[in-house]
């Protein structure tokens, strides 16, 4: 099909994408999903049509499931363009406050990789974060659901911890520490390598979060479990973890009894 029918057909589907008619809205996003899985140009000439990326979002906090699930999709698909992945980048906060199904969970989780793959190095994507994308994040990771976003997340997480803005919008998140010793207590691995990687980053930038973690009456036992129970990866975080408390200065942090003693 030439470009000039594709882009037809592209404004034709955005349009029954607007119907009040389910069926017909759902018809329309198969329809999407198909165009942008098939190649990069088609993907680019939907995020060329005016309004596109709005409509999307828009239908990704549908009541429906179905239409969530596929404007989701949609979205994915066009993530796979590297010069897209900015622009859909801006909107992930609004993008994951819509879920409402374990499946919605899914196709966001993907959508959340591909989008931390913006290149090679990362460092565009560091530097595009906002405070709110890591607000909305930590959200996720709070939720009792969706396991598998909630680990994709953390490690979204970690990568933003690894440049100046996101380390900072971290280290302004109420609770922070407490929020990721509370992943320990899960039973998703992929979760507890990125809290993990992330109390690393926050313990080498601030004493304040050493402190709040050798407050915590737990910490000590749930990074010892990690340390021996866990995957590879986390153990050898949780492992690394140990180490920066028992290096640090525990009379500082501690009155008086290492927390420490129980090992």
């Amino acid at each position: 099909m030439s470009a000039p029918r594709i882009r037809e057909a592209i404004r034709q589907c955005f349009s029954e994408t607007q119907s009040d008619s389910p069926e017909v809205q759902l018809k329309a996003l198969h329809t999407l999903v198909s165009i942008t899985k098939v190649s990069s140009q088609n993907r680019n000439l939907v995020a060329q049509t005016e309004g596109t990326i709005p409509a999307l979002l828009a239908l990704s906090k549908s009541s429906s499931d179905s239409i969530q699930i596929l404007s989701l999709y949609v979205l994915f698909n066009l993530s796979l363009n590297p010069d897209l992945k900015q622009s859909l980048l801006y909107h992930l906060n609004s993008i994951i406050a819509s879920l409402t199904s374990t499946e919605s969970g899914r196709v966001a989780s993907s959508l959340v990789c591909s989008l931390a793959m913006l290149d090679k190095n990362k460092a565009k994507f560091g530097v595009a974060v906002k405070e709110a994308a890591v607000e909305a994040l930590i959200q996720v990771v709070g939720r009792s659901d969706g396991e598998d976003l909630a680990g994709t997340s953390l490690l979204f997480l970690g990568l933003l911890a690894r440049f100046d803005e996101g380390l900072n919008a971290l280290r302004k998140t109420d609770q922070i520490v407490s929020s990721m010793v509370q992943v320990f207590k899960g039973r998703c691995m992929l979760s507890k390598e990125g809290a993990a990687e992330i109390m690393l980053l926050l313990f080498d930038e601030s004493e304040g979060c050493v402190r709040d973690a050798l407050r915590l009456p737990d910490f000590s036992t749930l990074v010892a479990d990690v340390s021996v129970r866990g995957s590879g990866r986390a153990r050898e975080k949780a492992a690394l973890l140990m180490k920066k408390i028992m290096e640090a200065d525990l009379d500082s942090y501690v009155d008086g009894n290492s927390m420490f003693s129980e090992w």
